[in-house]
Formats: structure tokens, sequence, C-alpha cells
């Protein structure tokens, strides 16, 4: 009896995978679809052309004044001459190793908590955010260890940008989650108070926020009591990121399934360990997109305490502009501001996607 054999699967069309078959069903799919393609195709090359050209082709790179920008494109000369001034603000030249290491160590501490096989790094963690901070206060006001004292009014640029984002991100968390915890909790007096917290604190902006804290609460402490700018600010900051915080994590314990609090409480767990080994680990993972977006808000928000007279990054990109000497040059320093800040977003955002996935347990998106 003769057997019916089948023949191998012939392979796809050569036009229906690959590069080209991902441009036929994405950009050339239609008459029209191709049209527009090919019309917007047009306006987006002539688009960057055009800005390569200015940023980089007809660009002026070296010198040390505004004559040496005698090109048509980009004067990054006036970028490179108050390239410190964007560092480090005001900070005393002599003392710019102090700004400078604190870059270095941060850079460090985050690279290090960022790789998963990085040893120890639950004890590295604990003593980024509970000893860190304290050494690195000290290093850049000075006053120990025979460090002569730097005012905070002569901080600014990124160094002020990343003190504030940093303070608020690590101290508005943990904040926010008892926040939200308090708002769930089954007694009405806690449930209340952090309520009242969360829409005050959600129902203000942060301008007026800031302005409380560096010109009004003054005027409620007696005369002789001084309390620092950059404290004022950094507590004004942790308060309103924390009642947004906290609001993210309870739309994260709102999704956990209710079965999950009763198994719970059928291992006999109690309040806190329930809340520390089943729910919350669960909540903050469904969170991460929420909390990531808030951290990214909070380190743009940054550049509203230019309304208090602290120059951060922005501040001392407009302060820049309106030198005498370098007149005529705001697009440059804006476009640098904005790279600075684009930098450090979208590496946060980066690194949320990479904890998702890796976090990621149920079924394939």
């Amino acid at each position: 009896m003769h057997q019916h054999q089948f023949r191998p699967d012939l392979p796809p069309p050569s036009n229906t995978v690959g590069a080209l078959g991902w441009l036929r069903k994405n950009l050339f799919s239609s008459v029209l679809h191709s049209c527009l393609t090919i019309i917007l195709g047009y306006f987006a090359l002539f688009s960057i052309w055009n800005i390569i050209d200015w940023a980089l082709l007809q660009a002026d790179w070296f010198g040390t004044t505004r004559d040496d920008c005698s090109r048509e494109g980009a004067c990054w000369v006036f970028i490179s001459v108050r390239f410190e001034q964007f560092m480090f603000g005001f900070y005393p030249e002599a003392e710019l190793w102090r700004p400078t290491l604190f870059y270095f160590t941060l850079a460090v501490f985050i690279t290090l908590l960022a790789i998963e096989k990085t040893p120890g790094r639950t004890w590295i963690w604990l003593f980024f955010v509970n000893i860190y901070p304290f050494i690195i206060a000290g290093l850049l006001y000075g006053g120990i260890l025979g460090l002569p004292v730097v005012e905070t009014h002569l901080w600014g640029g990124l160094l002020i940008t990343l003190i504030i984002a940093i303070v608020g991100i690590v101290v508005s968390l943990p904040i926010g989650i008892a926040l939200a915890l308090g708002r769930r909790s089954n007694m009405p007096v806690i449930r209340s108070l952090c309520t009242v917290y969360i829409e005050i604190w959600r129902g203000v902006p942060l301008i007026t926020v800031l302005f409380m804290a560096s010109v009004m609460l003054p005027l409620f402490l007696n005369a002789e009591t001084e309390t620092n700018k950059l404290l004022r600010a950094l507590t004004g900051v942790v308060l309103f990121s924390a009642a947004y915080m906290a609001e993210v994590v309870r739309g994260g314990l709102q999704a956990i399934p209710s079965g999950q609090y009763e198994a719970a409480d059928a291992l006999g767990l109690n309040y806190w360990k329930k809340m520390y080994f089943i729910v919350l680990p669960q909540a903050l993972k469904i969170s991460i997109p929420a909390i990531v977006n808030t951290f990214i808000g909070l380190f743009k928000d940054t550049s509203l305490v230019l309304i208090i007279g602290m120059f951060d990054v922005l501040g001392i990109g407009q302060a820049a502009n309106t030198d005498p000497k370098w007149l005529g040059f705001a697009t440059e320093s804006y476009v640098f501001v904005a790279l600075v800040f684009w930098l450090f977003c979208f590496g946060m955002s980066r690194y949320s996607i990479y904890l998702e996935n890796k976090l990621h347990t149920g079924h394939k998106r």
C-alpha cells in the first residue's frame, strides 16, 4: 500500500518576514499608509538633518569667549565655559573636589545597587540609605575634620537637583507606604488623619509648598530661630511627594485579591507580618510603573526651587543666559539642561522596565 508522504513546509515569502515584512506591515500596508509614511518620513529626515547640522556639524566646540563662536551652528563654548556652574553652582573652586567626590561615590553606589549579582546588596542599600547621607552632608557642608564650611546658598546646579531629588525619592517612599497603610486602616482615627493629610497636600501646588516652607514658615518661628533654606525645601518636597506616593501605593494595595489577605490570616500571621511578607511585596511590584512615574515627576519638579532663590541646573542656565558677555545663547543652555534631565529620567524609566520584566510572574503580556 502506498503511503502518502508530506512534503516539508515551504519558507514564508521573503516580503512577509524580517525588516521588509515589518515595513510592509507597519508602514506600507496600503496606498494611504504609504503616502503618509513618505510625507512624514521626509519631514522627519529634514528636521533631524537640520538638528544634526546645527548641533554637531556647524557647531563651535572649543574656545573661551563668544568670539570663538563664529559658525552658524550651536555655540557649545558657552556650555564649556559655564560647565562648573552647571555642575556645582557657586561652590568655591578650591573645594570642588568635595561635590566631585559626591558624584563619584553616588555613581558607584547606584551601579552596585543596580547590578543584581553584587554581593551584599542589602547591606550596601542599608548603608546608602542610613549612613551615606550624613557622610555626604558633612562632606559638602563642612565644619568637621577641618573642612571649611560652605553655606548651602552657594550650592547649585546639578548638585542641588540631585540632592533634592534623591532625598525626596528615598524619604517619601516609606512615608507614602505608611500613609497608604494608614488610609486603609480599620482604626477610624488613623484612617481619618492619613486621609486628611493626603488630601491637603495633594490639593496645593508644589510652588505654594516651597514658598510656604521658605518664606512663610520663618514667620511662625522665633526671631532667633534660623533654619536652613535647603532643609526647608527638602522638608516641603518630601511631605508633598509622600502624599502622591501614598495614593500610588494605595492603588497597588487595592489591586491585591482578597484571597491573599485571607490566606495570610489563615496562616496566623499578624498584621505587620502579613503586610511585610505577603501584601506589600505584591502591591509594590504592581505599582512599579506608577512609582517610577512619580519619581520622574519629582526629579523634574526640582526646578521649581528657583522660586525660593535656589539655583538648580535650570536656574543656573537661566542665570547664565542673562550674562551680558553671552547674550543670545539661551538655546544652547536650554538644550543642555533638557539633555541632563532626559538622561536621568530615561535612566529611571529603563530601570523600571527592567524591574517589571524581572519581577513579572503572571502570564506573558
